[in-house]
């Protein structure tokens, strides 16, 4: 491994190697190795946050429409680097370069400029006391942010997390997954590059210990993390000694809802980017398609036809519309589940098998699935990260409602109707934090994105940000004499 690439750590604005294990960076969709990875040590997370702590202090001290110029100019480095980044994620995580050419650094720009453009608007909040009094509150960056991501799109995940942090005075430590360590690496480097000062923005690099290191660490002021709900639970335990700021934003089994009033083609498309977009590795994704009886036919007959028609192959290629499983043993998890599936009862649609023919060789590839089921199936309850769909038929409104809502998670909701005013009565119930009404799995930077109940704790993106990077502060001044009983 030798001659391998070093995927090392990004600290103080230069690459470093690791003191802790090293490990192999596979791609995905061909199951080769491109790179060694460096972990981050003791001594190099020590370095990290140092480094952040040092340069958080002047940061902070910076006019907010200074930091908004820096966070713009990230936004053009990155444009102008779309198709270097998007070939380093889709090799990373075998994801369709179609994709990550048109969503992932795009997408990332995007987040640095919206934020670049809300930095400057902060301002503090008069508070009238009356004659003798006056009061201010103040927005002041947190300080040091632990932020830990996923390894379905690790450079968006990075940005969102990182963009409003640097917009609002703080700095950043970033954990990427280990499975797709690259592309953050490279995104350090263009910050830095687009002037962003040295040690805002650092990168770590190794699995779950280094991700507790971090939200342990007395220095970090704040975690945020992008996950799985169990990864969730451990973060939220750990920071509770040290009584951190935590915002999570986790997994979900999200509804979606086709009324049979529905635009039959625009369902069927909204279906299938909430299923099989990324290859199924979303946590948004509605994968409990509940459909009216009256339209199930015709919807499982136009899903299954155009589902068929999607073609499974190289990531690389821009003619390729579904990729490769992150892993072979995440392959394993989502083919386990559509075994089980079968064994319970489910009626198999399309798919349900592993390709092997017309993709490369080492990748995992699953034919994207469909399966009519049960509520109290293994495939209608947990979450799968992968391209299986469970449709579930319905007669009324209430019901459907009720059907949707019993879940533990509570990420995203989506439905499809042409009736107004059922749209707005049913988006208004669901339980979730992000809803789409005629459309599905659009996640546009002005508005907030998060979940309720065990999908997370906190928003991310829109004005909704600011919450999550910054501390309020109330400041009384007196204007007379004090008034006192002693």
């Amino acid at each position: 491994m030798s001659a391998l690439p070093r995927v090392g750590n990004f600290i103080g604005g230069r690459l470093v190697d690791g003191s802790g294990p090293r490990f192999p960076d596979y791609d995905p969709g061909r199951g080769e190795v491109i790179g060694e990875v460096f972990s981050a040590g003791e001594a190099e997370i020590e370095a990290a946050v140092a480094q952040a702590r040092c340069a958080a202090r002047a940061w902070a001290r910076a006019a907010g429409a200074g930091r908004g110029r820096a966070l713009r100019r990230i936004a053009e480095v990155l444009r102008a680097h779309n198709d270097e980044l998007a070939e380093l994620e889709t090799r990373d995580t075998g994801r369709p370069i179609a994709e990550t050419r048109s969503v992932d650094i795009l997408s990332a720009a995007d987040c640095f400029e919206y934020f670049g453009a809300l930095a400057a608007t902060l301002a503090t909040e008069h508070v009238d006391l009356g004659p003798s009094a006056f009061g201010y509150v103040r927005r002041e960056p947190i300080g040091v942010v632990g932020a830990i991501g996923a390894w379905n799109y690790p450079l968006q995940i990075a940005s969102w997390k990182a963009a409003p942090a640097l917009a609002f005075g703080n700095a950043v430590v970033f954990k990427p997954s280990e499975l797709t360590p690259q592309s953050a690496l490279r995104l350090a480097a263009l910050l830095v590059e687009a002037g962003l000062p040295p040690g805002l923005f650092n990168v770590v690099q190794g699995d779950a210990r280094v991700g507790r290191a971090l939200v342990r660490h007395p220095e970090v002021d704040k975690i945020t993390l992008t996950g799985e709900v169990n990864t969730g639970r451990a973060v939220m335990a750990e920071a509770a000694a040290g009584l951190k700021r935590v915002s999570l934003e986790l997994g979900g089994k999200s509804p979606l809802i086709v009324f049979s009033d529905a635009d039959l083609d625009a369902a069927v498309t909204g279906a299938m980017l909430g299923n099989f977009y990324s290859s199924g590795e979303i946590c948004s994704n509605g994968t409990r398609v509940f459909v009216e009886r009256p339209i199930l036919a015709a919807f499982l007959d136009r899903l299954s036809l155009r589902t068929e028609r999607l073609r499974i192959g190289d990531p690389l290629d821009p003619a390729t519309d579904v990729g490769a499983m992150i892993s072979t043993t995440h392959g394993e998890r989502v083919t386990g589940y559509i075994e089980r599936g079968l064994t319970e009862g489910a009626r198999l649609i399309t798919g349900g098998r592993r390709m092997h023919e017309g993709v490369p060789a080492g990748g995992f590839y699953i034919a994207p699935t469909i399966f009519t089921a049960d509520d109290g199936m293994t495939l209608a309850r947990e979450e799968i990260f992968g391209p299986v769909m469970t449709v579930l038929p319905f007669d009324e409104e209430e019901e459907v409602i009720a059907r949707a809502n019993a879940t533990p998670y509570g990420l995203a909701a989506g439905l499809f109707t042409r009736d107004v005013t059922r749209a707005y009565r049913v988006a208004a119930r669901l339980g979730a934090g992000v809803c789409w009404i005629n459309h599905y799995n659009v996640t546009p930077v002005e508005l907030p994105f998060g979940g309720v109940k065990q999908s997370g704790i906190g928003r991310e993106n829109g004005r909704a940000a600011i919450e999550a990077y910054t501390e309020v502060k109330s400041v009384y001044v007196a204007l007379g004499d004090i008034e006192s009983p002693y």
